[in-house]
């Protein structure tokens, strides 16, 4: 077995190192520097779709995400710059505009990571014309409850359910500004067969858009930390 080759980078002028498998937002969080991201969560594949990771790296032209980036030796990697902050705050915008984000009257108010991610960039309006569009909300689980309206399509209930899980319930539909999250090839999600309750979908979801029945406003508490340890759980299962 060969040793894992050991590279060094400068991350926003401060050298640090890291393996030749691990990506940039892997090497910056294992050295305490923030990079922003809605669809990565520890312990789920990358996919980098929210953008919010985007970081500038000397040598290329675009911006590049930072979760599906794997470092390289030498690599000099810029995450906080006018250019960056401007880029993520368009996103933040846009995510609000295309769906109907109502903080004051959502059950992860002040629990959400869309809201916080806002305020923390200092997006305090929204500069594009909102969407609103009729979206459906699907309460026919007993425990549970999908509303289309605060989804960002991150993508984590659905990797959460194929690769920790193994339930594969759940899945897009649509293109675009028209995809939804969707149970069973478009089945109620009461009506799944496939669906275990276990409610890890509901505890991944960065915003309200699935949350558990009878909570009010603003009570929804995510259940995060659980996540790493039942990675490590099903690895060593099937060792």
């Amino acid at each position: 077995m060969t040793a894992a080759q050991i590279l060094t980078l400068t991350i926003d002028g401060k050298h640090v190192s890291g393996l030749a498998h691990e990506t940039l937002l892997q090497v910056a969080l294992e050295n305490d520097i923030a990079i922003p991201t809605l669809c990565c969560l520890e312990g789920l594949s990358n996919q980098g779709s929210c953008r919010l990771c985007m970081v500038e790296i000397a040598g290329t032209t675009k911006p590049q995400p930072a979760c599906v980036t794997l470092i390289q030796e030498g690599m000099v990697v810029i995450t906080q710059s006018e250019n960056l902050r401007t880029y993520r705050r368009t996103i933040i915008e846009l995510l609000f505009s295309e769906r109907n984000h109502i903080c004051a009257v959502c059950v992860a108010n002040e629990h959400c990571e869309l809201q916080t991610l806002a305020r923390d960039l200092g997006v305090d309006h929204i500069s594009f014309p909102g969407r609103y569009p009729a979206l459906p909300v699907d309460a026919s689980h007993d425990r549970f409850v999908l509303d289309h309206n605060r989804c960002i399509l991150c993508t984590r209930c659905v990797r959460v359910c194929a690769e920790i899980e193994g339930a594969h319930t759940w899945d897009i539909q649509g293109r675009g500004i028209r995809s939804l999250i969707t149970a069973d090839f478009n089945s109620p999600w009461g009506q799944s067969t496939t669906c275990t309750s276990c409610g890890k979908c509901v505890q991944v979801c960065p915003t309200g858009a699935l949350f558990e029945k009878g909570r009010s406003v603003a009570e929804m508490l995510k259940k995060r930390p659980s996540l790493p340890y039942l990675v490590s759980n099903r690895t060593r299962e099937q060792q």
